[in-house]
């Protein structure tokens, strides 16, 4: 049976090859009509938009959806400014869960308390009432954890990264989160996910890249996503981070073998590889793969014609990522290794000679503006790592968009949370002006540039027989240039405290499909 026709009327919509359009006809998952509402055809349904703003629905390029539902549902730490708070935080959430559960949380940030001073094992022991406790840092490449947790774990006290005050990074911390991921039950971990994508869909988004890897999920985690898939929720392109996994990637319905496949770890946790050292911390961070690893993984995912790709964070990591892709291209040829559109995930201190790299070799840039927002600028944690001057030069997607790099941005949820429109300000917002894109530009690479990140290059536009994959919004600070307002007309209170109220998500459709929202009065 031919699913009914539906006109979309009486609004603004996005659509640059036609600005004058008011309204768009949806057959059978498609825009069958674009144009002005007084010349619209006939439809079984007509959806009245009351001047609503429509443009393509947004992409969120990189996410945990597990991680993301039980932080929506769990204990959020985001809001924690000290080891007291946190500690209050856990025995308030610890109380009611039963004896033998996990207390599982996620998100302080020690960089933004007066005093960075962190509770140990056996405070958090205390505060949870003798249960296991894993608390993730807002990066998600460390975590907090009781005296119990790391009974359970005896095999990470041999291991890099392992401490007995209970802060636990590198190889130790993907020891005791599998553990403590692994109290989740099946139904917790469904509903977690099914939550997870039903909340990206009231805030516009109709498809999200999984970033998924054996050592952050398991299998059945990952596939049981995939399942879920645009199911009455928005689409789930996964990536499978394993190194020269590309056939078992394929295997599990991942789009690409890459995503955190992780070549270093995070500039939370002082574990992302930089070539100069942290100014608060010891040393340059770890670096995780070599180039020779890099060259064969990305041969490998040739073979099995599957994108690849890395997690690369610090400039030191990046470089050794982009002479495996010298070492791949010197085998397979450089058109072959462009054709692929590989990926890095994050790339957030970059070069002249880094962005080169990119240029060269075709690798989309998969970032969030949300860093530089939360992170970046004057006394934040960027600065207390790097110093302000690399501070001000981290995230350079302003000049990587210039020369041409393609862009797709995400929120890495729940390191940061899915916010499109706020990701959209950020990247218009950078604190070094030099890094700033156009609203415009910004919001391509969060729509389109997610879509062209998993090689579906006729998506994220509204255009005569496009998939009909658009998101409704109200704009309370109006619009202009088909798009909404984001930023104060004061140049004075521009930036990550803007008051400027974001649009408000009133419909997603995905394919024809309304996955959120249902009358538009």
């Amino acid at each position: 049976m031919t699913n009914p026709s539906i006109l979309y009327r009486g609004g603004v919509l996005h659509c640059p090859a036609d600005p004058r359009a008011t309204a768009l006809l949806v057959s059978d998952g498609r825009i069958a009509w674009l144009g002005a509402a007084g010349d619209a055809p006939r439809a079984d349904v007509v959806v009245e938009l009351d001047g609503a703003l429509v443009t393509p629905a947004f992409v969120d390029a990189h996410v945990h959806a597990t991680d993301t539902g039980l932080v929506l549902s769990g204990l959020d730490l985001s809001s924690v400014r000290s080891a007291g708070g946190l500690l209050d935080a856990v025995a308030v959430f610890a109380a009611g869960l039963p004896g033998d559960a996990v207390v599982l949380g996620h998100g302080w940030d020690d960089s933004t308390w007066s005093v960075p001073r962190l509770p140990d094992a056996a405070e958090l022991g205390r505060a949870a009432g003798g249960r296991r406790v894993y608390l993730s840092q807002a990066s998600m490449h460390s975590a907090l954890v009781s005296q119990a947790l790391l009974a359970a774990c005896p095999e990470a006290a041999g291991v890099p990264g392992y401490d007995g005050s209970g802060w636990l990074r590198r190889d130790a911390h993907h020891v005791v989160r599998a553990v403590a991921r692994g109290s989740v039950t099946r139904a917790q971990r469904v509903a977690a996910q099914r939550l997870a994508l039903e909340h990206a869909a009231s805030l516009g988004v109709a498809a999200v890249h999984e970033c998924g890897g054996p050592e952050i999920s398991d299998e059945d985690d990952f596939t049981g996503l995939l399942a879920l898939s645009g199911a009455g929720v928005p689409e789930v392109y996964g990536f499978w981070g394993e190194l020269s996994g590309a056939a078992r990637a394929r295997e599990l319905g991942a789009v690409g073998a890459g995503g955190d496949l992780f070549a270093d770890g995070a500039l939370g946790s002082r574990t992302a590889h930089v070539s100069r050292p942290y100014l608060d911390g010891d040393g340059c961070g770890h670096g995780y793969v070599s180039a020779e690893q890099v060259r064969d993984h990305l041969v490998d995912c040739a073979a099995h014609g599957m994108q690849g790709g890395f997690h690369a964070i610090g400039d030191a990591a990046i470089s050794t990522v982009l002479d495996g892709f010298a070492a791949a291209a010197a085998e397979l040829g450089t058109d072959r290794v462009r054709a692929a559109r590989h990926r890095v995930e994050h790339a957030e201190i970059m070069s002249k000679r880094l962005i080169a790299g990119f240029v060269e070799f075709g690798v989309v840039a998969s970032m969030q503006p949300a860093f530089d927002r939360l992170w970046g600028g004057a006394g934040r944690m960027y600065e207390a790592r790097l110093g302000l001057e690399r501070s001000l030069a981290s995230n350079p997607w302003g000049s990587m968009h210039s020369v041409g790099v393609a862009l797709a941005f995400g929120s890495d949820s729940p390191v940061t949370p899915v916010d499109p429109w706020g990701s959209v300000r950020a990247a218009v917002a950078h604190h070094s002006p030099a890094q700033r894109m156009s609203v415009r530009a910004a919001f391509a690479a969060h729509t389109r540039g997610g879509w062209r990140a998993v090689r579906r290059d006729d998506e994220g536009v509204l255009a005569l027989g496009a998939p009909a994959t658009f998101a409704v919004w109200e704009t309370p600070a109006g619009v202009q240039g088909g798009l909404p307002v984001l930023q104060a007309a004061d140049p004075e209170v521009r930036g990550a405290d803007d008051p400027t109220p974001l649009p408000v998500c009133r419909r997603t459709v995905l394919r024809g499909e309304v996955i959120y929202g249902e009358g538009v009065s």
